[in-house]
């Protein structure tokens, strides 16, 4: 049997994120339903993180339309760190979150299509499975120290998470224990 791969690792956390995001519909309790858009922001933030470390790089080396691929995912990234942004600051209770988790949905499930129907398949077929396989460990790895808190602000590249990332991410930690702020 084979190790998982990145491939793997990144379509678990989509189901995963994207189950979270459903489970948040189905809840009245405003602090439950907090926790649980707490952990999906949490979620979220740490796999586009490790996506722009490792993934990103992998993509402008082994795709044929690399750079193209990943400027629109980094877009992407941008409009879904807005959109966590946003759902922070608002009242789980409010018609404005529901639009915002709304919002943050639809850009997720547009990210992930993407990614699942075109990048990923190329990904596969393009790259030795040894450096897949290579690529999930590091992959879990950065999502383990990537900050949990979205950052608009911040750069979306792989030096400065590499090189500031874990220092905002133990920070967010930090942040996260003090207000008692669910993260996964």
């Amino acid at each position: 049997m084979t190790s998982k791969d990145v491939i793997d690792v990144l379509t678990a956390d989509h189901r995963d994120v994207t189950a979270l995001i459903g489970e948040i519909w189905t809840i009245r309790d405003a602090m439950i339903r907090r926790d649980l858009t707490d952990t999906a922001i949490s979620e979220l933030v740490r796999h586009a993180v490790a996506e722009e470390m490792y993934v990103y790089p992998a993509m402008r080396k082994h795709l044929p339309d690399g750079d193209k691929a990943v400027e629109h995912d980094v877009e992407e990234h941008k409009e879904l760190e807005a959109a966590m942004k946003k759902l922070e600051a608002l009242d789980v209770e409010s018609t404005e979150f529901d639009d915002a988790l709304r919002s943050l949905e639809a850009i997720l499930a547009d990210h992930v299509r993407d990614e699942e129907s075109e990048q990923f398949p190329q990904l596969r077929r393009l790259i030795p499975e040894d450096e897949l396989v290579e690529l999930a460990g590091k992959v879990e790895t950065a999502k383990k120290l990537a900050p949990t808190r979205p950052h608009p602000g911040a750069p979306n590249s792989e030096l400065f998470h590499k090189l500031v990332g874990p220092g905002v991410g133990l920070v967010d930690r930090l942040r996260d224990k003090l207000t008692g702020r669910a993260t996964g």
